[in-house]
């Protein structure tokens, strides 16, 4: 005769023989079955108590995607449910295995208007792709199992609803899971005729590039060697950083809002993209609309979605460009290579300027110059939403075991501390920095307390600019409107800190957060650092204005005075060079522009009144937002 489980003992030995280690939640009621069954099992198992369920959601969709495993969160009846439905969007969004353990009243309360008594399966219908309820406690372990193929399938959400009772009853310890039979998916080859296609689209392109995205993260090697042989610079999406060292020189960032110049202006030039693993919804307004591209993917769905295609693959992006390495000949640099690596070097020269600036507010170049310098070859860094993206693309150089995480898509606020907390748990031995904007920390800085109960030891760095700094952009930027409804006030976010148990740092100078960082990484608490910041805006790619032979002078004379980028030429000065051609016109240019800049005008009087203007609190203005 068989021995006897709890349904809830069942769920977790299922769990545990799909590999889950962690689970993430808050106690209620309704899980009292399950929580038994975690204390029962919590040698195989670790519970983490996070303070607020969406924390859980979001930290379990960390783990998934920094370890491409399925990550757990459980949440109690009612609005313990609901509370984890951000965290459930973000990995639908992002496309990673995540199964939630959703609690329910009993089964002789359900459907009678009773304490915490919902229908909870439509709440989870539009997230999940596949919700269901358990009916009996026998069919508990099968649908714990289903889920999660489930989720591994479709790469997204599983949601089991399971009544307290069920959890509680006893049945037959005979189900054994399917986790053995789970192996990864073996990818299609790439058509012969379309490798054939493809390098002929690539051998007569005048400016041909890459673009890359997540589905690239396995085959960086071949990308450096196709970038090497037919001479093409690389771009990828932004969640695609760090699969190419950012100091390899024909990378050239990512591109978008977010991107540097260099990755953004080679995307109107190209005549030809090699589109690799890449589904960017901004994409659409990235890139020539007339150039031609050869789109890589697994999914056909994909093919053809963001920008009409010319030569469509539907393979394994390594595969295929093994297979256009085999067949394709070398080529020759082109004046779009030279002047894509010129540009790079432009850029760079720039950037470099500001690395060791002690400005007061602290400018971030000189803050992640210290990132680069201090965080170890394993470092893991978790990225709220919003400048410190922008900052964190342009100015991090991502390199060797390092990795690092953000809200993609769904881009939620919040993110940066719950999945700090995941990273830490997942690579205790690893140094672990969450980025974040003042006003995304304040979201959910509460799992402080979470990482001080376990004695985590992370870093927590806050850009505290008193401003939603992305959002004061756009108003300024984009819809040019007043200034409204973005600013935040001074919070001591050091002193909070340590009255949650944590080590708290107020930064001022460069010297203080250098001293921050290093006692950080030799202490055993959670750190906080507040770091008071400029609240200058990152410099734009979206409205540049840089090249007065065809812009108007007095906005390039602005825009350059703004932003210090005396030194900064755009694209066309460059590929004008590779290609020969005069540049008489926009040399003639720019000395007008620097006449206007160095002459006494009301330029700068301008800039600042404009600047003063903004910074006032408007009432009745309309919100907007940004035009992608």
């Amino acid at each position: 005769m068989p021995n006897k489980i709890s349904g809830a003992d069942a769920m977790l030995k299922v769990l545990h023989e799909w590999g889950v280690t962690h689970i993430y939640g808050h106690p209620g009621g309704s899980l009292d079955s399950t929580m038994n069954a975690l204390h029962n099992q919590q040698d195989k198992i670790k519970f983490i108590q996070v303070r607020h369920e969406e924390a859980g959601a979001l930290a379990a969709s960390a783990s998934a995607k920094l370890t491409g495993k399925i990550g757990v969160v459980l949440g109690s009846a009612g609005p313990g449910a609901i509370h984890l439905l951000n965290g459930l969007h973000d990995a639908k969004a992002d496309h990673v295995p995540i199964f939630a353990i959703i609690a329910q009243v009993p089964t002789t309360k359900m459907n009678i208007d009773f304490f915490q008594a919902y229908n909870e399966g439509p709440w989870f219908d539009n997230v999940a792709c596949w919700n269901r309820t358990a009916m009996t406690a026998e069919s508990i372990p099968k649908l714990v199992d289903e889920g999660i193929r489930q989720a591994y399938k479709h790469r997204g959400v599983a949601t089991l609803i399971l009544p307290k009772d069920l959890g509680w009853k006893m049945i037959p310890d005979t189900f054994v899971s399917n986790a053995a039979n789970h192996v990864e998916p073996i990818y299609p080859e790439p058509n012969p005729q379309s490798i054939t296609d493809a390098l002929e689209l690539i051998k007569a392109a005048k400016a041909p590039m890459v673009y890359f995205g997540i589905g690239a993260k396995h085959a960086a090697k071949e990308l450096k060697e196709i970038s090497a042989k037919f001479k093409l610079p690389l771009v990828s999406s932004v969640l695609a950083k760090g699969i190419i060292e950012d100091t390899y020189p024909t990378y050239m960032g990512s591109t978008g809002r977010v991107a540097p110049k260099t990755g953004v202006e080679l995307g109107f030039n190209t005549d030809l993209i090699l589109w690799i693993g890449n589904d960017v919804p901004f994409s659409i307004f990235l890139f020539n609309p007339k150039a031609k591209v050869i789109q890589i993917d697994i999914d056909s769905e994909k093919l053809g979605k963001r920008h009409q295609v010319t030569v469509p693959i539907l393979a394994d992006s390594k595969k295929t460009l093994q297979a256009l390495l085999k067949q394709g000949e070398e080529l020759p640099e082109t004046p779009f290579y030279k002047a894509a690596l010129a540009n790079k070097e432009n850029w760079l020269a720039w950037l470099n300027r500001f690395k060791h600036s002690e400005d007061i507010p602290l400018r971030p170049e000189p803050v992640f110059e210290v990132l680069n310098q201090e965080a170890s070859d394993q470092a893991i860094f978790t990225l709220d939403v919003g400048n410190v993206n922008i900052n964190f693309a342009r100015l991090m150089n991502l390199h060797d075991q390092q990795k690092w995480t953000t809200s993609g898509q769904f881009a939620t606020m919040g993110y940066g501390v719950p999945a700090a907390i995941a990273a830490k748990i997942l690579y205790p031995d690893r140094d672990v920095y969450s980025l974040n904007g003042d006003g995304g920390f304040a979201m959910l800085m509460e799992e402080i307390i979470t990482q001080v109960k376990y004695n985590l030891n992370i870093i927590n760095i806050i850009f505290n600019n008193k401003t939603l700094g992305y959002i004061e952009a756009e108003q300024i930027d984009d819809t040019q409107q007043p200034v409204f409804g973005v600013d935040l006030p001074d919070t001591d976010w050091a002193t909070i800190a340590k009255g949650m148990g944590a080590v708290g740092y107020t930064v001022y100078t460069l010297d203080d957060f250098k001293d921050a960082i290093a006692a950080g990484k030799e202490s055993s608490k959670p750190i906080v650092i507040d770091v008071k910041f400029t609240r200058e805006m990152p410099f734009t790619t979206e409205h540049m204005y840089l090249d007065p032979s065809y812009q108007d002078p007095q906005k390039v004379a602005s825009f350059i005075e703004k932003y210090q980028a005396t030194t900064l030429r755009p694209f066309s000065y460059f590929l004008k060079r590779e290609l020969g051609e005069s540049r008489d016109d926009f040399n003639s240019a720019m000395q007008n522009v620097f006449d206007v800049i160095t002459t006494p005008s009301t330029l700068s009087e301008n800039y600042d009144q404009k600047k003063k203007e903004q910074d006032q609190i408007i009432p009745d203005a309309v919100s907007g937002a940004s035009e992608y």
